[in-house]
């Protein structure tokens, strides 16, 4: 596996990361990594491999879009000195389009979320040995359909800037299609897009496969 020893890994992102961690620090006890996607990692790093003593953090806020990670990301990343850090950011970027398509302040179109994105991972390169990026994900098996369509291209630019700012890509969207070759959209999300403990899952095992995680350990 990719994590060594004492490392600390920060997950940051929107309401899809935050699932009701505790504020303002998202780490210790009572669920205070929250219920989502971060604790199932957790869970399966420290009862696997708890000789490593990984310390996991979640930094997730519901409502997010990468314009609001932008304005914490010293307090809550650069400051916190992770040696690990996981990005999953997007999805209320491109949602604002579709649900209040007439507050347009409101809305990161597609530009703006490169020239973000890209900024704060430049920003954090320094400090940190390896940056995860998540590609944004709407529960929808539907290629055509217009918020998919969307997810999809904002999906390439993390896709575009993992690879050229030599950061892990995990594609959350091919990890949710092979679900949905058998499981209709409403039995992983009901409004397709924050996941039930299913939907979670599925994030979780994309996160640890591609960390190196041995599921035989």
């Amino acid at each position: 596996m990719l994590l060594e020893k004492d490392q600390k890994l920060l997950f940051i992102g929107d309401s899809v990361t935050d699932c009701d961690r505790a504020k303002p620090e998202g780490e210790g006890v009572f669920q205070a990594l929250g219920n989502g996607y971060v604790s199932i990692v957790d869970a399966f790093l420290q009862s696997t491999y708890p000789e490593l003593g990984i310390r996991v953090v979640n930094k997730g806020t519901s409502g997010n879009t990468v314009r609001d990670l932008h304005a914490r990301w010293q307090e809550d990343v650069l400051d916190q000195n992770p040696d690990w850090l996981s990005i999953m950011i997007g999805i209320n970027d491109v949602w604002r389009q579709f649900d209040s398509p007439f507050i347009k302040h409101q809305h990161v179109y597609i530009e703006e979320y490169e020239e973000t994105l890209r900024k704060i991972v430049q920003e954090s390169k320094p400090t940190v040995n390896q940056i995860v990026l998540m590609t944004p994900f709407y529960i929808e098996p539907n290629e055509e359909d217009l918020m998919r369509e969307k997810m999809d291209q904002y999906g390439k630019v993390v896709e575009k800037i993992a690879n050229e700012e030599d950061c892990l890509l995990i594609n959350t969207q091919a990890a949710f299609n092979k679900v949905l070759k058998n499981l209709y959209p409403a039995a992983i999300a009901w409004d397709r897009v924050h996941p039930n403990a299913t939907g979670h899952t599925v994030l979780a095992k994309a996160f640890l496969n591609r960390i190196g995680f041995n599921w035989a350990k």
